[in-house]
């Protein structure tokens, strides 16, 4: 199968037997060894496991087993549990641990739906960070520029889907790790509903925001897996007992019936308002509002961000803070000094703008936002001009993202192409919670339309 081939196109093709699991994993092995040198997406390859799973998985359809995710190659970021591996989350502190003894739940979905995980992707420490560079294994490239960040902090999977490597991968998203590198890397990306799927074996970063999810090259991709993904897990503690509800088959709906409207009070550099200008006007978008106390929400979650986060690393930050990659730990050691006060604030503040939000889901049933105020800066950049002002880009690239994350809600990353613009730009969907059918139907109606594309960034397709 050919770099551009997705999801539902290797998942048929295996399933009629006009192709093996084996051939389709052994191109994307070929894909990662040629084009890993230089994107630096992948930190460690599953090879052996990757073709004896295929192998299994030919020995099923054979057998007239049903596998909707057959033979479809897949990467996890490095914070996710794989067998064999050590689970680095992107540190050096971690890689003296002992491998994994068990996949993660997501990754076990995956593959029992019959898709094969193939390597882990690189990421910024600890999940900590929107860039993609890391300190420890160099920062992933942005296909579509290798100049270019990927951001973060799901990098490796951005890049590893971006580049055709693989058409689908598993990140995360605590503040907009999902969304950021989505929209610099032009793909479709989703962060279901807080407590939608299970987090047992991936590694945490903040308990109370961390999102489980996807990138894929197209919304059925990314919806065939999220089928897969679904299943109450009591291993979880945040998880919510729900119904499975799938949703591949209810796409083509698209946005009829919904009541969308722009957020007006979120607004990038002038090429990222092209691009949001030009999806309303798909989708034929009139109303405007305005997000309640917005600025605070964001305020908030950065309080919580960084408290949970220098709690979980308190005792490594004590024993091993020169291990640390410097701006994480300064991040870390600044969560600590926080007086209890802020934080027992910012959790009062959290509820109440969840309510506020929840009651706005009375007005609308979607939100549209830019998922980020820029395109892809430079690598190594570290300040960028945010609505005129000079300020430090490594903080601030999740300034439209973390208000959804910081209350739960599902959000579909959707890349845009406006014409003339070489760079994608990405725009996040927001739905109530529960909702990411409604989500993916709006994302699928920009599709459809031909606003939204992933395509292989050029200089990756196959010939």
């Amino acid at each position: 199968m050919k770099s551009t081939a997705g999801v539902a196109e290797i998942a048929r093709a295996v399933s009629t037997t006009a192709t093996s699991a084996r051939a389709v994993v052994m191109a994307a092995l070929g894909r990662i060894e040629a084009n890993n040198g230089r994107v630096n997406a992948f930190t460690d390859m599953l090879a052996a496991r990757a073709l004896a799973k295929a192998d299994a998985v030919d020995e099923a359809i054979r057998a007239t087993k049903t596998l909707p995710l057959a033979g479809v190659p897949f990467a996890a970021k490095n914070l996710y549990d794989l067998e064999g591996l050590v689970t680095r989350a992107g540190s050096a502190l971690n890689r003296d641990n002992p491998a994994a003894t068990a996949d993660a739940a997501l990754v076990e979905k995956l593959e029992a739906a019959g898709a094969i995980c193939v390597g882990a992707t690189n990421m910024d420490e600890f999940a900590y960070g929107f860039t993609g560079e890391n300190a420890h294994d160099g920062p992933s490239r942005n296909p579509h520029d290798m100049t270019l960040m990927t951001g973060g902090s799901s990098a490796g999977s951005a890049a590893a889907v971006a580049a055709g490597m693989v058409p689908l991968a598993l990140g995360s998203d605590t503040n907009g790790s999902i969304r950021v590198p989505a929209s610099f890397c032009g793909l479709f990306g989703l962060k279901p509903t807080y407590g939608r799927l299970s987090r047992r074996g991936m590694f945490p970063f903040v308990a109370s925001l961390d999102h489980p999810g996807t990138f894929a090259r197209s919304v059925e991709d990314l919806a065939l897996s999220y089928d897969a993904l679904q299943g109450f897990d009591m291993a979880d503690p945040a998880m919510v007992k729900r119904p499975l509800e799938a949703i591949s088959g209810r796409l083509e709906r698209g946005g009829a019936g919904l009541r969308v409207a722009l957020a007006d009070d979120l607004n990038g550099e002038p090429e990222v308002r092209e691009m949001v200008d030009l999806a309303r006007k798909t989708l034929g978008v009139e109303k405007r509002i305005k997000l309640p106390d917005v600025q605070a929400a964001r305020a908030a979650a950065f309080l919580i961000t960084m408290a949970e986060g220098a709690a979980l690393h308190a005792t490594r930050l004590r024993t091993r803070a020169d291990d640390f990659d410097p701006a994480v730990r300064d991040r870390l050691l600044a969560g600590a000094l926080l007086p209890a006060g802020w934080i027992e604030r910012a959790q009062k503040f959290r509820r109440s703008f969840q309510t506020r939000m929840l009651d706005l889901f009375g007005e609308v049933d979607v939100i549209l936002a830019p998922s980020a105020p820029m395109r892809a800066p430079k690598i190594g950049q570290v300040t960028a001009s945010f609505g005129g002002v000079d300020m430090p880009l490594r903080p601030n690239l999740g300034l439209f993202t973390q208000p959804f994350s910081f209350i739960g809600l599902p959000v579909a990353a959707v890349p845009i192409a406006v014409p003339g613009r070489r760079l994608p730009l990405g725009l996040q969907v927001i739905a109530a919670p529960w909702r990411e059918d409604v989500a993916l139907r709006v994302a699928r109606q920009l599709e459809r339309a031909g606003v939204a594309k992933a395509p292989v960034a050029p200089g990756f397709a196959d010939e």
